[in-house]
């Protein structure tokens, strides 16, 4: 990586009148295998490098990349972009970014078992393994799509500010679909893992015995489930569905250009505004933040792609509306700091509003007591699907594992719960949270164009009370 050509941008665009710059040099490699019905789809390895560079110039802000990595390329693409914003600088707002400190720092994330040292072979054996894992359970589960895959990231962050930070993150990433169907009763399974990590990760979470208790869970419920009993019950949702929840229904919203309204042509509205701030959306056991500084996760960085320096936010804390995701020009508008909030998919991306990690903080008691006084309710330990309406306010999910409570105590499967819940009624029927944490991957897409961005849901699990299914 020649960080001279990124230093050199900022500096050539400086020359030619910007008063800001920022350059993000990037170096990638990435392995994928997919794996269809017991076969090899595709594998494959791809390698990137190129520079992407924001500007402000007569307060209009500009945005190039290239992976023609030359001073004579780069100075071209700079002095076409600089006539281009200048030329459409009658229309379009003002940008003016908040005052931050520069930072100038280096990190790495360590692997025990490092990436490239691994051979397409002993990629596509986790997945034949967890065929055979499938198969040995004498479970029928004639759909299966199974995708492995590995990312090696070298980014290097300068500014006209001072700001000079590498960052080196290697990622891991696992995701099924599963589809069943057994006495005319379909059923379909999805799930994403991911984490900042070497191979020693994919390790640890065990693929083959993943999936096979994924089938198992299915098939179970398929032939054992019930009809869902219907009307007003308490509900105890497992952490894969606190996590959805908590990322479509706080973490969207809680973005703040959503909030400004400048995403709603895009990924939508918000239905928090400027004005929620401290107010009470939420009952008092709810704690909901974003952390991007926590070890391993899938949505880890220590700055953002602005050179701020991550940092826990708290979106809710004990119900009440305490923090936004914010860039630097959205907080400039509000009149605070970043809160190191802004990330690109890759250097051809401007960097946007994102969220990492975002999870529900866990509670107190165990699982096993949320369901405690439940004279009839139902459990929903993870989701087949889910929607939400672009204002991430309405939103639907149908359960796949789920079980009647009864007497507080789990009974018979039920099949495909539905849960209808409005954003505003959701937080104040949280009666209890647990205290069994887990921490999920995503793949959370935003932007035009569409940027696919690693980030981490998650929760304990949840007693909600008053609330319907239908």
């Amino acid at each position: 990586m020649d960080k001279d050509l990124a230093n050199f941008s900022t500096n050539y665009a400086q020359k030619l009148g910007a008063s800001y710059a920022e350059a993000r040099l990037e170096e990638s490699t990435g392995n994928s295998t997919v794996i269809k019905n017991g076969i090899i789809q595709a594998t494959g390895f791809d390698k990137a490098e190129g520079l992407g560079m924001r500007f402000i110039i007569n307060k209009k802000m500009g945005f190039v990349s290239t992976n023609k990595l030359t001073k004579e390329k780069i100075k071209q693409v700079i002095e076409k972009a600089i006539k281009i914003t200048k030329a459409t600088g009658k229309v379009g707002e003002n940008i003016e970014l908040s005052d931050e400190k520069a930072h100038q720092a280096e990190y790495t994330v360590k692997q025990k078992i490092k990436l490239a040292d691994l051979s397409g072979e002993d990629r596509i054996k986790v997945l034949m393994d967890a065929e055979k894992a499938i198969a040995t359970t004498k479970v029928n589960v004639p759909s299966r799509y199974i995708v492995l895959s590995d990312e090696e990231v070298t980014e290097y962050l300068t500014t006209t500010e001072g700001t000079k930070i590498t960052a080196h993150i290697p990622r891991v990433h696992f995701y099924y679909f599963l589809s069943m169907l057994e006495n005319q009763k379909l059923s379909q399974r999805y799930w994403v893992y991911g984490a900042a990590s070497g191979w020693e990760q994919i390790q640890k979470w065990n693929i083959p015995k993943i999936l096979s208790e994924e089938a198992t869970t299915m098939k179970e419920v398929l032939t054992k489930g019930k009809k869902t009993p219907l009307g007003k019950m308490p509900i105890v949702c497992g952490p894969q569905v606190t996590g959805i929840m908590v990322h479509e229904s706080c973490g969207h919203p809680f973005e703040a250009d959503r909030i400004l309204g400048r995403e709603a042509a895009q990924a939508g509205e918000s239905y928090i505004s400027r004005d929620s701030l401290g107010k009470k959306i939420g009952s008092a056991v709810v704690n909901i933040v974003d952390d991007p500084t926590i070890p391993g996760t899938f949505g880890y960085y220590l700055y953002d792609n602005e050179g701020v320096k991550a940092r826990r936010k708290y979106l809710l804390k004990k119900g009440k509306v305490t923090e936004f995701l914010h860039n630097r020009e959205t907080a400039k508008q509000m009149g605070i700091k970043s809160n190191g909030s802004s990330r690109a998919s890759d250097y051809e991306k401007e960097a946007i509003i994102r969220m990492s990690n975002t999870f529900m903080l866990p509670g107190k008691q165990s699982e096993e007591e949320l369901f405690e006084g439940i004279k009839k309710g139902i459990y929903m330990k993870n989701f087949m699907e889910w929607n939400i309406d672009d204002k991430r306010l309405n939103q639907k999910y149908t359960g796949a594992a789920a079980w009647l409570i009864e007497n507080g105590e789990l009974t018979t499967p039920v099949i495909n719960p539905v849960l209808e819940v409005s954003s505003l009624k959701l937080y104040p029927s949280i009666e209890a949270v647990g205290n069994n944490l887990e921490l999920h991957a995503g793949d959370c897409g935003k932007g035009e164009p569409m940027q696919g961005i690693p980030v981490l849901l998650g929760g304990p699990s949840i007693k909600l009370q008053g609330l319907r299914i239908k």
